[in-house]
This record gives structure tokens, C-alpha cells and sequence, in this order.
């Protein structure tokens, strides 16, 4: 398939830019892939599709506050500092990106903090993510995390033109999030309530949770018109024994199991094995997924609409079929549902 394939219009004020004022309260577009109907609901309603032994996976990644404001040294250019994933933890070295980047050079120092409570060089320019950044500081590395949280700001994307808020804070992170390690949401789960997540346990649900640390190659561009040809960023990613018991003894009893985001869906096709049985797993997933191919584990998906052309609408055109998905857009956007961070749910069964 091509990347031009994936063009579809979508108006701006589509985006939403803020949360709607309670989790589950969102829009629910359910596609049924058998006749290939369409219906159209609120999310509470999800409680109607699943019932006793059927498997929700969730995706329990934590983000952190990965966007910095610093200053430059003598100029003191005002430079965004944007963490993208810890290299070595003994030496404090970062991978980053800088904005503007021209102003960066091998050598810079930058200072974090009104009170400059953190400084950090530039060491190398020239990796393929960005920068290289190693942090002077000489207390215990639990001070230092602490003060990275406290400087960090939560990482929305910039598409929503506006700095984080507090409300950001809560809102652009699961309820179920454990693990710290995402510079992106897994947003698809924004839509679960704590109540909501008690209704469907009430009915037999069970939950499994995997951890994939969810980066920013989410959204980065697809600058190839050949689809095989995209490489998609690494991403750490693990799946325990208890965990992938659950979701293999849902498989034997041919119950549902509804991959909660597209996060979660590329961690079971990383770690399934030629039987269709997920295997536990700690390591890296690049596994870039759109049509055509064969799922081997989830029948169910929960997801946010995505915007044009990226990786993870591919990955959704997969899983509901193509033809089907661009037409659900298409409808999506008569009816003004809401897209991206903050919008509203699809459901494919």
C-alpha cells in the first residue's frame, strides 16, 4: 500500500484539544467487520459488546514529563528540550531533541530551573533521534528524577498548539498507568473510568496488562510513498508469564480479547509465537503493521481516530480493513466525532 492512500480531509476543528470533562463520556463509533455496519454510541456502551471470560489488554505505560524549557549559556536562547529516552543511567546521558536545533552545537551547556538546578551538555549532534545530552549532576539519581519531574512538562503534542496544563497532567496519562517510560499516551485508554472498569468486571471482564514504552516515532511523518520501505522507532516493550496466562487461556476458551490501543496491539503481534500463543517477553518492538496482514491474537480493538497518514491509522486500516476503515472516517467527519489526544473512541469488532 502507499502512504497517499491514507489522505483523507480532516478539518482543524475536528482535533480535540481538551479533555471532555469525565473519561468515559466520549463518542463511541462501533464498525462491525462481519457486515460491515456502523453504529453509533457513547462509550459506557462498551459495557454491551463483552461479557463473562472475555480480555481487555491494556497498555500500563507511565508518561513522564519529558518536555524541559532551558537557556543556553552567555546567550541565554530560551531552547526546548524535549527527553526522549535514557541511554545510561550511571552517567545521566539522554537522548533528546532540541528546538530550534541550529542554535546547538557539541560543547553548549544548558541550564534548567529558574535557581539553574540542573545543567546539562551537549556531547554529540549527530545521532539519527537528535541530540545527545549528559547531565551534571553529582547527588543520587533519585534527586535527579525528582528534579526532572519537576522541571518536565507533560509532553503534548504540539499539534494542540498550547503548553500544558495541570489537567494535563492526570488527563494525558491512563488511570492504569504503573510503568514510567512513554513520551507519548497511550490514548486509547483515556476512555476508562475507574467505575467503568468496576461495570466491566462486574460482568466477568478480565484485564492483562503488557508495558510498552510508547515514543514519539508515533508521530513522526511517513516520508516514504512505499509503505515497506518506513522504519519505525524502537520501542521497549515487556509482557510477563501471569499476564500472557491470561490472555492464552481466554485464546483456549475462544473468549474475546479486545487489544485496548494500537500500543497494545503491536506489543501482542511482537511477542506472539507461530502457534498464536503470546509468549512472555522483555526486549524492543519497530514492528510497523498496515494492510494487508493477519492478527493472531486480539478480535477486538479500542482506539482513538487518527489523523492522516499515520503509522498508527495503517495499523487500524489493518486490523478493520481498509475500504471499510477510510469509509468510517469519512463518516466520522459528517459527524463531527472528535480526533486525536483527547477525541473520541472507535471500537472494531
Amino acid at each position: 500500500m502507499k502512504l497517499s492512500q491514507f489522505k483523507f480531509y480532516l478539518p482543524g476543528e475536528l482535533i480535540a484539544n481538551d479533555p471532555p470533562k469525565n473519561r468515559d463520556e466520549s463518542r463511541l463509533m462501533v464498525l462491525k467487520r462481519e457486515d460491515q455496519s456502523i453504529e453509533h454510541r457513547k462509550f459506557t456502551d462498551i459495557l454491551e459488546y463483552f461479557g463473562d471470560g472475555d480480555v481487555f489488554v491494556l497498555n500500563n505505560t507511565k508518561v513522564f514529563p519529558a518536555r524541559l524549557y532551558g537557556e543556553k549559556e552567555k546567550t541565554g536562547a530560551r531552547i526546548e528540550v524535549f527527553l526522549l529516552r535514557e541511554l545510561n543511567r550511571e552517567s545521566l546521558l539522554w537522548d533528546v531533541l532540541v528546538d530550534p536545533a541550529r542554535k546547538i552545537r557539541i560543547g553548549n551547556k544548558l541550564y534548567f530551573g529558574e535557581n539553574e538546578e540542573l545543567v546539562a551538555e551537549v556531547i554529540d549532534n549527530t545521532t539519527s533521534r537528535g541530540r545527545t545530552l549528559r547531565f551534571l549532576f553529582d547527588g543520587p539519581y533519585e534527586e535527579f528524577k525528582s528534579i526532572l519531574q519537576d522541571l518536565g512538562q507533560t509532553p503534548l503534542p504540539k499539534i494542540h498548539n498550547r503548553e500544558a496544563s495541570s489537567i494535563d497532567e492526570e488527563r494525558y496519562q491512563t488511570i492504569y498507568a504503573k510503568h514510567e517510560g512513554a513520551v507519548a499516551a497511550p490514548t486509547a485508554g483515556f476512555h476508562f473510568s475507574r467505575e467503568l472498569m468496576k461495570r466491566l468486571e462486574l460482568i466477568g471482564v478480565d484485564f492483562a496488562e503488557i508495558t510498552l514504552h510508547a515514543g514519539l516515532g508515533n508521530f513522526r511523518d511517513i516520508e516514504v510513498e512505499d509503505l515497506t520501505k518506513h522504519k519505525m522507532d524502537s520501542e521497549e516493550m515487556e509482557i510477563q508469564e501471569n499476564q500472557a496466562d491470561i490472555i492464552n487461556r481466554a485464546k483456549e476458551n475462544k473468549n474475546k480479547i479486545c487489544a485496548v490501543g494500537t500500543t497494545t496491539m503491536k506489543a501482542l503481534e511482537t511477542a506472539v509465537s507461530i502457534t498464536g500463543k503470546v509468549k512472555p517477553y522483555a526486549g524492543w518492538s519497530n514492528k510497523f503493521i498496515f494492510p494487508p496482514y493477519d492478527f493472531s491474537v486480539a478480535d477486538a480493538m479500542i482506539t482513538n481516530f487518527h489523523l492522516p497518514m499515520s503509522s498508527v491509522m495503517m495499523m487500524v486500516a489493518a486490523f478493520a480493513d481498509y475500504d471499510f476503515l477510510m469509509k468510517a472516517y469519512k463518516v466520522a467527519v459528517e459527524e463531527k466525532y472528535k480526533f486525536f489526544t483527547y477525541g473520541d473512541a472507535m471500537l472494531i469488532i
